[in-house]
């Protein structure tokens, strides 16, 4: 897989508009990439989201990226704005006075799941999560997990009551996929519009016209 940024399905990122007529360059975002499967998922958003994105990867995460998706560290850094290290606590994103648009956990663990549910933030993923919902800022957590305990199940509906957006990693099928990089463009075309950011082929959408 390309490190490189990409344009979204054919369409220039500066012809991305928000719901509101601005541009989507506007945007800044932080996600956090935990050990879970499913590594592309968040690779691909980063490769298609048009504004500002940081990263921050844990220890468990550098590993599954580079066993699912083959790319190193360094080719993590082009993908984002700046990368962050797990483990300092010391990150603007550590803070509620540095505002953004989203924190997306992409793809989020269960393990991560429960410790953000029972207040904890021990790492900078952890801890930007709690500042996402103390700070009434988007939280989406791209769990990708399965089957789900009856713990976590709690933990999920803690979390959304709090206000984070739950969004299990599993993609649709009624745009007749034919490879796995459409699946997974399709799930990131759904957490951008999520953003607010308009991006074409929805469901039926021609039918709007």
């Amino acid at each position: 897989m390309s490190p490189e940024r990409v344009v979204d399905a054919g369409v220039e990122p500066a012809t991305l508009r928000l719901r509101d007529g601005r541009d989507a360059r506007v945007l800044r975002v932080v996600v956090g990439m935990t050990g879970a499967s499913g590594a592309t998922y968040g690779i691909d958003f980063l490769r298609r989201f048009p504004g500002e994105a940081h990263l921050v990867v844990s220890r468990w995460a550098k590993m599954v990226i580079h066993t699912e998706t083959g790319l190193s560290e360094k080719d993590l850094e082009e993908l984002a704005h700046g990368v962050h290290p797990d483990h300092d606590l010391s990150s603007p994103f550590a803070s509620g006075s540095i505002r953004h648009d989203g924190c997306l956990i992409l793809p989020a663990s269960a393990s991560t799941v429960g410790r953000i549910a029972a207040g904890i933030g021990d790492t900078l993923i952890t801890r930007m999560a709690q500042v996402a919902l103390k700070e009434r800022m988007p939280l989406v957590l791209g769990l990708r997990e399965t089957p789900l305990s009856s713990i976590t199940l709690e933990a999920l509906h803690k979390l959304s009551l709090a206000g984070a957006i739950v969004f299990p990693l599993s993609p649709p099928f009624y745009g007749r996929p034919e490879s796995i990089e459409a699946l997974v463009g399709a799930t990131t075309s759904k957490l951008l519009r999520l953003l607010g950011v308009e991006v074409p082929g929805g469901w039926r959408e021609d039918e709007l016209e």
